[in-house]
């Protein structure tokens, strides 16, 4: 009898792997993405009636002129911003996530799903901490890390300076699956920036420099509503962090540019979602007048242009800067704010997240949860800008570093269950949502690597 139940779950497993490869799980994933994206563009067409603009006009020659005096400086002009809004914020993509059902399961396709108490309720497979220790092997207590003051094994500097030669040696003979392979254990702070663009196959070529100017000529000939949104993204957030303002006028000339490429689209063929379109006026419906809007296919949203600002301490050349972060965006950015079942999206993480603190800290996550203090409401933001604008740059960058190691957007999430164990004994004593968020307000001190460390290598077992 039991024999016949283990072979019968063991088929019932086998057809929800078949149908998470399906058709029918990426219609699922489709669906929501649609309902989404409609909420989204509507948002962006009754601003256009409100204030009365077009979503795309020809600037007039002097305009041209104009801002073409001003590339260099655009952060001295204070346009009045006032009547425009985010199309939306974090926290409103997270309540669709939230309201994500798979309708094939009742509550999960396993026994061990229905006892998962956290706010994403789509049953995906994440890794455990054991399988998460064999991943991120590279980060084990025995291992020498940028970032770790006292490696148990050799002495800091000792180990930097091996680090760094080896690191010039990798640059030297140019071997990106070698870059790769290093960066694991962080990047000394003068390789980065050459390490990174060897990961990202990125050579600045002639023809790279023409394709950015031709970017450019595009934003000072045309306006588009989306520029305005991107100015007020910059203003409410990297123009007001400590880090980040003096780098306002790279943000706008990269921003504005990535708007018009339309080479971004090809994401789209990694991605459940579909790119968003216009219509010319008085065709609305008719397929052969559509046009993809904004042309790069992706809208802005609060907090995207944290995306670009740290790469700004590494690149000062525009068109190099530009093609470094369209490269991250493609690879990384875009799965933290579209729906996907991908082991890097955005909801894998958010139930990797929630998995390890119920399984590996449940009296926190249930002291939370009894407090309507959801942890993931907490966490969310920082996951979507992989901790942009939340943690120093230093310490940004070697979690970058880390993430271009693995190819994984995964350690987000490990980090975010690691800051929660950090402040675990403040967290017990909190009895309100607000009262948690003034805990977890200010991760500006905190050292990236030993909490990663000690939560996958020591704390856990």
């Amino acid at each position: 009898m039991l024999q016949e139940e283990s072979d019968l779950s063991l088929i019932i497993a086998q057809i929800v792997q078949k149908l998470k490869g399906s058709n029918l799980y990426s219609q699922l994933e489709r669906q929501a993405w649609g309902s989404w994206e409609k909420r989204i563009l509507k948002s962006l067409n009754s601003m256009c009636t409100e204030l009365s603009i077009p979503l795309a006009r020809k600037r007039p020659v002097g305009e041209q002129k104009e801002l073409l005096n001003k590339w260099n400086e655009m952060g001295t002009d204070e346009p009045d911003l006032s009547l425009f809004r985010p199309v939306y914020a974090p926290k409103d993509f997270l309540e669709v996530l939230i309201n994500l059902r798979n309708p094939n399961y009742e509550n999960g396709d396993s026994l061990s799903f229905r006892t998962h108490l956290g706010l994403i309720q789509v049953p995906l497979k994440v890794k455990d901490i054991p399988e998460l220790k064999e991943c991120f092997v590279e980060l084990g207590l025995n291992i020498g890390q940028l970032g770790i003051d006292d490696s148990t094994q050799v002495p800091p500097e000792l180990f930097e300076n091996e680090h760094v030669r080896i690191g010039q040696k990798v640059l030297a003979q140019q071997d990106s699956a070698a870059a790769q392979q290093y960066i694991r254990q962080g990047s000394p702070t003068a390789l980065r920036a050459e390490l990174w663009a060897l990961i990202l196959n990125i050579s600045s070529q002639p023809e790279d420099v023409l394709y950015y100017e031709q970017l450019k000529t595009n934003v000072i000939q045309h306006d588009l509503l989306v520029d305005s949104l991107i100015y007020k993204d910059v203003k409410l957030t990297a123009s007001n962090d400590d880090y980040y303002f003096v780098f306002e006028d790279y943000l706008y000339q990269v921003l504005l540019c990535f708007s018009r490429d339309t080479s971004v689209l090809s994401h789209f063929a990694f991605n459940s979602a579909s790119p968003p379109k216009s219509y010319i006026r008085g065709k609305l419906g008719l397929e052969e007048y559509a046009v993809f809007y904004p042309p790069n296919g992706v809208i802005p949203f609060h907090g995207f242009s944290m995306y670009v600002a740290p790469l700004c301490f590494l690149y000062h050349e525009p068109s190099k800067l530009y093609q470094i972060f369209r490269e991250m965006y493609v690879r990384f950015f875009f799965r933290l704010h579209s729906i996907s079942s991908h082991p890097s999206g955005i909801v894998s993480l958010c139930l990797l997240f929630e998995t390890l603190l119920q399984t590996y800290l449940p009296q926190l996550f249930y002291h939370l949860r009894e407090i309507g203090a959801q942890p993931l409401r907490i966490s969310f933001k920082w996951m979507v800008r992989a901790f942009s604008g939340y943690l120093a740059t230093d310490q940004l960058l070697l979690l970058w570093d880390r993430i271009l190691g693995y190819n994984s957007l995964e350690i987000l999430a490990v980090l975010a269950a690691a800051v929660f164990a950090f402040r675990a004994v403040n967290l017990m004593e909190v009895t309100s949502l607000a009262a948690a968020e003034a805990v977890l307000a200010d991760l500006s001190t905190l050292k990236v690597m030993p909490l990663l460390q000690i939560f996958l290598f020591a704390t856990v077992t």
